[in-house]
């Protein structure tokens, strides 16, 4: 039996290059989903899919200056990102629009963009490489830079903490007590953003939303407390990352969608047998009310 654990769980971290990809997924794991919490509090769950494909036109005119330079790719797509983030929001101010009505016709424009650079510049493998990430080719220098973003995300987060939550529950309240409230928005999508230009590396611009909004939505099925949601969705994202490299590891897979399809059988279960609002939790409230007539009936 130990040798069998010691086999599956950990044999595979002898190598470095899976040491060095456990490491960057517990980091991601730690800065994605209290992002992903609030988002889904907010109503702005798409939002975090469409700034991941707006950071595309970045990293790929980083991709064209310099090739695979984690760093150039990685101010890249944090410049667009933000800049996309300031026309959206621009737009949506000028003409009315619901601003996740303009974030999405952004990414659209910058999915299409961003793909367009890199087969004119580079070839399909290339392309997938941006796309669908490589968490097992991760170096030291990218490790740093994934430890240093999630890091900052962290701590950031800490601090804009109160005003979050109060621009969750009441931003009417949060506007008329600063007017600097439209800081703690432009913030949270500066998070955002540079949390997603640190999962490109490991999980491609297109799945890197995936380890913020599945731990995050699974852990609603679990928790209606704060604290509590944020905590099980890192535990989530935790195993989510870790099993998904185990399991390409073993059955020859590819790691990205190992570790985003993990997450999703998470989301599965919780939906299933969570303990509220899962399909669990219906059922046990229309068999407790015919319990306790038959009970009283019986008395």
């Amino acid at each position: 039996m130990l040798d069998l654990l010691n086999t599956w769980l950990i044999s595979p971290f002898d190598y470095g290059f899976m040491r060095r990809a456990v490491v960057g997924g517990l980091a991601l794991s730690l800065a994605a989903p209290p992002l992903g919490v609030f988002l889904v509090l907010r109503g702005m769950s798409l939002i975090g899919d469409a700034m991941a494909h707006a950071i595309l036109p970045g990293v790929a005119l980083g991709f064209l200056l310099a090739g695979f330079s984690l760093p150039i790719m990685s101010i890249g797509g944090v410049l667009f990102g933000l800049m996309v983030a300031l026309l959206a929001g621009a737009v949506s101010k000028m003409g009315g629009q619901r601003e996740d009505a303009a974030m999405a016709s952004f990414f659209i424009i910058s999915l299409a963009a961003g793909v367009m650079l890199i087969s004119l510049g580079g070839s399909s493998v290339d392309l997938t490489h941006v796309l669908f990430g490589s968490i097992l080719a991760i170096n030291s220098t990218a490790l740093m830079l994934i430890a240093g973003i999630s890091t900052l995300i962290v701590v950031t987060l800490a601090i804009i903490f109160r005003a979050l939550v109060v621009e969750c529950l009441d931003p009417l309240f949060l506007r008329g007590q600063s007017r600097r409230s439209g800081w703690v928005h432009s913030v949270f999508l500066g998070l955002l953003v540079l949390n997603l230009t640190a999962g490109f590396q490991t999980l491609g611009t297109l799945m890197a939303v995936g380890l913020m909004m599945l731990p995050a939505t699974s852990a609603r099925f679990w928790s209606k407390r704060l604290e509590g949601l944020i905590g099980i969705a890192i535990v989530l994202a935790m195993v989510s990352s870790t099993g998904g490299l185990l399991l390409s590891f073993h059955l020859d897979i590819p790691s990205g969608p190992s570790i985003i399809l993990l997450a999703g059988a998470g989301y599965l279960f919780s939906a299933l047998f969570g303990r509220y609002h899962s399909l669990a939790a219906k059922l046990r409230r229309k068999t407790t009310p015919l319990a306790v007539e038959q009970g009283s009936l019986e008395s």
